[in-house]
Order: structure tokens, then C-alpha cells, then sequence
């Protein structure tokens, strides 16, 4: 049996995620506070924001776990706000990095036991993974520390046949994207790109079952941006 597991499948690229590995006879267990709207994907509901919510859903993960030849985590929910580097306190650093940071950090720990060679850790990073842009300085912040992550995964899991890979989309026609950049901006954020568009999430979800599929991306951060117009 094969198991995905995602965080935050209940819309934008998560979802398109879960539909596409599920196509690919996948079983797909979902982790998030909001349900995901297919009905094939079991749903654990928590909040990765909690400290210690591995506690709570690891008696409903671990059976599928052990039942799984091939275990593919998908960190994919991160939260994603309008702010400054110079005017975020402390306290709301800590609060986006249980999101982004410590949750990921968490299902490691718990997930990584059970997984058998053939097995992957993805993360949905970002095009600010590796640049930044003004007001959105928590994000840029852990996006590029999950790359860190990913690559000492990559070091850590040696001789295990265990894969690691980050998958930075450009701008993806999202629920957050639309919401982070407002509407009247939209059109300008098509413009950055070579194609002129906005990237659909299902391109992204088909990045990351390829990845999932090649251990020769192990450690690899792979920018899927439709070639990013850099002013």
C-alpha cells in the first residue's frame, strides 16, 4: 500500500496533491483543522499550530503507517501573512513558525520511523525559499529555513533510501496567493512570469508526484515558476 500523507488538503495545492496521488492509487490521509472536500481522503483534523498535536492523531495515523510499503509526506500547509521585518513582534514569529517550521519538524519525528525505503519527505517551499520581497518576512523567513530542513534530512537519512526534495512553486492561482496579493494586483503577479500566467495547482501537484516517484532529486530545490521575470 502506498500513503500519502499532506498537510492542508483542503484547498489550493494540497488538494489538487491529494486528487492527483489518489489518481495515482495512492491512499492519502489529510491533516488539517478544514476537511478536505474529496471523499476517498481520510481526515485527521488538527491544528498544526497546537504544540504537541502529534499526540492527538497518532493513534489514527500509526495503523495506516504501519500498513504502508511507501510513505510519502507532503509538508504542504504553511501560513502565509502580510508583514515587516522591522515591525513583527517576537510572539508572532513563534506563532507562524509552529506552522511552518515545527509542525513539519514534528511529523518528521513521528512519520519517519515507519517509513520504508522508497519513501519521500516533500515540502512545498516557495520562490522566496531562496529571495525575499518587502512584507513578507515570516514567510520568506521559514521558507528558507525549510530548506534547511530538507537538506539536513537529506544528510541525516543516509543509507535509508529515503528521499528528500522542495518543490518551490512561483505564483500559483491559489486561495492564498489571491487573498495575500488582493485582486487588483493579480494581473501584475501573471505578468512575472515567461508565460504571462498564473500557474494552475495541479501542475504544481504533478511536480510533486514526480518528485515522490525519483530519488535522483534527493536534496534537490526545484523552482516551478514558469521562469520567473526578474525586474
Amino acid at each position: 500500500m502506498k500513503l500519502l500523507i499532506v498537510t492542508g488538503a483542503s484547498s489550493g495545492i494540497g488538494l489538487h496533491c491529494a486528487e492527483t496521488f489518489l489518481d495515482a492509487g495512492y491512499s492519502v490521509t489529510n491533516l488539517s483543522r478544514r476537511r478536505c472536500p474529496i471523499d476517498a481522503v481520510a481526515q485527521i483534523n488538527c491544528d498544526l499550530s497546537a504544540p504537541g498535536f502529534t499526540d492527538q492523531i497518532s493513534a489514527q495515523l500509526v495503523p495506516a503507517m504501519q500498513e504502508a510499503d511507501e510513505i510519502v509526506l507532503l509538508h504542504n500547509a504553511s501560513r502565509l501573512d502580510n508583514d515587516s521585518s522591522v515591525e513583527t513582534p517576537s510572539n508572532t514569529l513563534r506563532e507562524i513558525l509552529e506552522v511552518n517550521l515545527v509542525a513539519p519538524n514534528s511529523l518528521n519525528y513521528l512519520v519517519i520511523p515507519y517509513m520504508k525505503p522508497g519513501s519521500s519527505i516533500l515540502f512545498v517551499g516557495s520562490t522566496l525559499a531562496e529571495k525575499a520581497v518587502p512584507g513578507s518576512f515570516t514567510y520568506v523567513t521559514t521558507k528558507h529555513a525549510q530548506v534547511g530542513m530538507m537538506r539536513s534530512l537529506t544528510q541525516d537519512l543516509v543509507g535509508r533510501g529515503i528521499h528528500t526534495a522542495c518543490i518551490c512553486p512561483g505564483f500559483t492561482d491559489t486561495e492564498m496567493l489571491r487573498k495575500h496579493v488582493g485582486p487588483e494586483n493579480l494581473e501584475f503577479v501573471a505578468n512575472l512570469s515567461a508565460f504571462k500566467r498564473l500557474i494552475e495547482p495541479d501542475e504544481i501537484a504533478s511536480t510533486l508526484h514526480f518528485a515522490a516517484r525519483s530519488p535522483v532529486l534527493n536534496g534537490s530545490v526545484i523552482h516551478a515558476n514558469l521562469g520567473q521575470v526578474e525586474a
